[in-house]
């Protein structure tokens, strides 16, 4: 599924797009209005000059031929005025290859009076298109592009008495002004108010909006000391995020709600559990220490006592135990922290139980640990009373001939802790509950070992978890390489 950011920047460039393509087809347009001007401005002169050349063919129809005097000019000068009359914009004139200009008009000169001076910069030019029609005896245009206009000038031979005339026409088609032109000035600074002003916006949007959504994201990631609950967002000032935020915040409280309901509750049930394990430890050696007591006062003669008193003081012993190791779970120590050689430390861990497993033919090993510096810190005490545990275990619940390692490694700032064995493994109806007191798989254990484990790693900042139960038990204990 897309995001919406990625449909917002979708539909911006799309906007982007069409606007460009917009452009370009209004100045296509444009420019095929312009060339079709041009077009026009040229078949305008061409019949402009086809004009003269039938005004000047009647005008010498009968003529023999003559001086070219000023009266003939001035008679020939009104042909052209007559011929042009009709053409807006057109100027011209009758030409000679030896004598140049024999007449010129422009007769829709807008100017303040009648035009009647051959235009002098443009003068080459005349002489030129002139020439080339004389020489190829058909008629000839010579175009020349300006910044804002075109120059179109055209020019036809003249058939008569009068050798080397040709009759010529000029005009200019405008293409960067006119209806036109202002069409597509006033299209583009539409299209730009319109499309690339809805693209600013949305491009506006879709920052705004991200840099909302990014600091909602910052909220929630942000690490918060103390606390699981969610954070409490603050507004942003869109509605419709903050629609959200409020949706949120208040799930938040909800949940932190339900969660704090759930916690006693789960402490409740703890405690109950833990409560009805305790009595369960504890009547068992003061029933067995009743009966004993029972059995010595009913022999008159004191022959049970020493046997029964021997018995009673084992039960304390067991209650003693019980209890050390109930506070030594319940009542968190502060570890006291050092750097340990990981090789020599498990060295001498797994030495304090090797008669024990070489009596029920167990071998039992023990890994050298990483070779890195610096040494992890952790409280030696602590954590050998831990691994003790997981080692006791292991040896309880692994046959003979089986196999029990431990060893150490190192995953980025985090010290592993391993014990595994090729026991049976961990009973499913075990493994939910598996470091809670008084949960236990042997009818001689008191279920206090894996949770003594359990809080131990907690006091390091870590955890303990079970990474294989099938096929043998394998556990594993997280905690910091060097707490910081």
């Amino acid at each position: 599924m897309r995001s919406l950011r990625s449909r917002l920047l979708a539909l911006w460039i799309m906007l982007v797009v069409s606007g460009i393509a917009t452009g370009y087809l209004l100045f296509e347009s444009y420019r095929q209005t312009a060339n079709a001007r041009l077009a026009r401005s040229e078949e305008l002169a061409a019949r402009a000059c086809r004009e003269l050349a039938d005004r000047y063919q009647f005008f010498v129809t009968g003529w023999s031929g003559g001086e070219i005097d000023d009266p003939l000019k001035q008679q020939l000068a009104a042909v052209v005025q007559s011929a042009l009359s009709g053409a807006a914009g057109v100027e011209g004139g009758i030409w000679q290859a030896d004598a140049g200009s024999l007449a010129y008009a422009f007769p829709t000169y807008e100017g303040t009076g009648p035009k009647t001076d051959l235009p002098s910069a443009e003068l080459n030019t005349i002489r030129d298109v002139n020439a080339e029609a004389q020489r190829s005896g058909r008629p000839s245009s010579i175009r020349q592009s300006g910044r804002s206009q075109v120059l179109i000038v055209h020019a036809c031979p003249l058939r008569g008495p009068l050798t080397g005339v040709t009759g010529w026409t000029m005009t200019r088609a405008f293409t960067a002004e006119g209806p036109a032109y202002n069409q597509l000035l006033a299209g583009l600074l539409l299209l730009a108010l319109t499309i690339f002003g809805s693209a600013a916006w949305l491009a506006r949007v879709l920052y705004v909006w991200s840099r909302k959504i990014n600091q909602i994201e910052a909220a929630l990631d942000a690490p918060h000391a103390g606390t699981i609950d969610l954070p409490t967002l603050p507004r942003t000032g869109a509605p419709e995020l903050d629609r959200l935020v409020d949706a949120l915040n208040g799930a938040g409280e909800r949940l932190s709600v339900e969660r704090r309901r759930a916690a006693a509750a789960e402490r409740l049930a703890a405690l109950g559990r833990m409560s009805a394990g305790l009595a369960h430890e504890i009547r068992n050696p003061i029933a067995a220490m009743r009966l004993k007591a029972e059995n010595a006062l009913a022999v008159a003669d004191g022959s049970r006592s020493e046997a029964a008193l021997t018995s009673i003081l084992q039960q304390v012993d067991r209650l003693d135990i019980l209890l050390r190791d109930l506070l030594e779970m319940t009542q968190a120590r502060e570890p006291r922290l050092a750097e340990v050689d990981l090789e020599t430390f498990l060295t001498r861990t797994v030495e304090t139980h090797r008669d024990l497993a070489t009596a029920r033919n167990i071998a039992l090993t023990a890994g050298t640990g990483p070779a890195s510096s610096p040494l992890p810190q952790f409280d030696p005490l602590q954590m050998q009373r831990a691994l003790d545990n997981l080692i006791i275990n292991a040896i309880q619940n692994t046959p003979a001939g089986g196999k029990i390692s431990v060893d150490a490694r190192r995953r980025g700032d985090l010290l592993l802790l391993q014990v595994s064995d090729t026991g049976p493994g961990i009973p499913d109806e075990l493994r939910e509950r598996l470091f809670e007191p008084f949960v236990t798989g042997r009818a001689d254990g008191t279920g206090l070992g894996l949770a003594i484990v359990r809080e131990i790693a907690r006091n390091h900042r870590g955890h303990v978890r079970l990474l294989r139960s099938v096929g043998g038990a394998e556990f594993e204990i997280e905690v910091p390489w060097q707490p910081s």
